[in-house]
């Protein structure tokens, strides 16, 4: 077994540096040979933490491609703007590069397409870097459904939930894309965040599927708004129409029966929750007061009275925290995302050197981010029912749940 893995980075924004800094300059399993940014001074902020952690000063490039053939890296980590998460991957794959890429939604189902194609062509692993699976209440709830917690699961639901105003108005001054692809695009523009729990706790891609979709968006008032009030020198913005919705609620039917409610919600004054629901025969499970009302625990009788029991997860700990967590708690390692990040980074890094298969896949990728794509054509419709590819041709319905088994 391989000790490091010859890896490049591309995409040095918010992300990429709380990336860098948080797990990447600390994983002694990273040989960090290349960083690539469209700006310098994000290049070189890279370096310096990386240099600053006692790792090699990586070469920093511009052009992603001229990295890959210059480096010749084993894995591609792409920390870069939505737009080209598809674009990069399908290159590394090309080039025989493993990839992992952070999370977001595609523009177009054939890109989806495009990703399964070439990973089925040249038979290089790719998989979405969704930490929120990684995350300790998402994992003791795919214990606890796997368990039988809740009986037979009929829903679930989850959200991002985020206000956003201030990056989505400051996108010029931070460089950031949000506010691009909020002024010109209304869809479900982040869904993996929650629909990644949700289709591990639903067997997405393992026994069951999304078949299809329909998405209904609110009108969009809140950024012009935000930026009358918060930045009104701003004359570029002042007055803009914004494309997209401030609340997007998707609803996807799956194969076996089980309906998931996602909503996007970033452009409204809330607090932060992915808002995970589950609801089954015999019991439920909410993020936002951190409580679970289970029958085989008893709680039940509490049902008319059930306030005083909210925020009950720690309890719950100790019998359905999942057993990764439970090593992992032990550890002590934090970062940002409570820790998740870490774990998840880690768990990955270890396939590469085990040569072994991502936990997550190309297929859950495609399957996930094309949930944009096809909320965005929902909307325009009025609401109109979407059909969700089967990327797997049929694999799903034999392939049994594997994740963090």
């Amino acid at each position: 077994m391989a000790e490091t893995i010859k890896t490049v980075v591309a995409g040095l924004g918010n992300r990429g540096l709380t990336l860098t800094d948080d797990v990447l300059k600390r994983c002694s399993q990273l040989d960090i040979v290349g960083v690539c940014d469209l700006y310098d001074d994000r290049c070189a902020s890279a370096v310096e933490k990386l240099t600053g952690a006692g790792k090699r000063e990586p070469r920093q490039y511009l052009d992603y491609r001229r990295m890959l053939d210059v480096e010749k890296p084993e894995l591609f980590i792409i920390t870069a703007s939505w737009v080209d998460h598809i674009p990069m991957s399908i290159a590394a794959m090309e080039r025989g590069v493993r990839v992992l890429c952070e999370v977001g939604g595609a523009y177009s189902v054939e890109q989806c397409w495009d990703l399964i194609r070439t990973y089925e062509r040249t038979g290089t692993p790719c998989a979405l870097l969704e930490n929120c699976c990684y995350g300790r209440e998402e994992l003791m709830a795919l214990n606890m459904a796997r368990k039988g917690a809740f009986g037979t699961v009929v829903h679930c639901s989850g959200r991002y939930g985020h206000d956003l105003r201030y990056e989505v108005a400051h996108g010029k001054e931070l460089r950031h894309y949000r506010l691009e692809n909020y002024l010109n695009r209304n869809c479900e523009n982040y869904p993996t965040h929650e629909l990644g729990p949700i289709a591990m706790i639903l067997d997405i891609n393992r026994g069951n599927r999304m078949m299809t979709l329909t998405s209904t968006a609110s009108c969009s008032a809140s950024m012009e708004e935000y930026i009358a009030l918060h930045k009104s020198d701003d004359q570029e913005l002042v007055g803009k129409r914004f494309s997209q919705a401030d609340i997007v609620t998707t609803v996807i039917k799956c194969a076996r029966g089980e309906t998931i409610e996602l909503q996007l919600d970033t452009t409204l004054p809330r607090y932060y929750s992915r808002g995970l629901t589950i609801r089954g025969t015999r019991g439920m499970l909410t993020e936002d007061n951190r409580s679970a009302y289970l029958e085989c625990e008893g709680h039940e009788k509490f049902e008319s009275d059930w306030r005083p029991q909210y925020d009950n997860f720690e309890k719950l700990r100790v019998k359905y925290d999942h057993p990764l967590w439970t090593a992992f708690a032990k550890q002590s390692v934090q970062d940002a995302h409570g820790g998740m990040d870490w774990l998840a980074f880690t768990e990955y890094f270890d396939s590469v050197l085990d040569d072994k298969p991502f936990p997550l896949d190309v297929y859950d990728m495609a399957s996930w981010m094309c949930i944009s794509a096809l909320s965005e054509q929902s909307i325009v419709l009025g609401g109109a029912p979407q059909s969700i590819p089967d990327f797997t041709g049929g694999k799903w319905m034999s392939k049994k749940p594997d994740f963090m088994l």
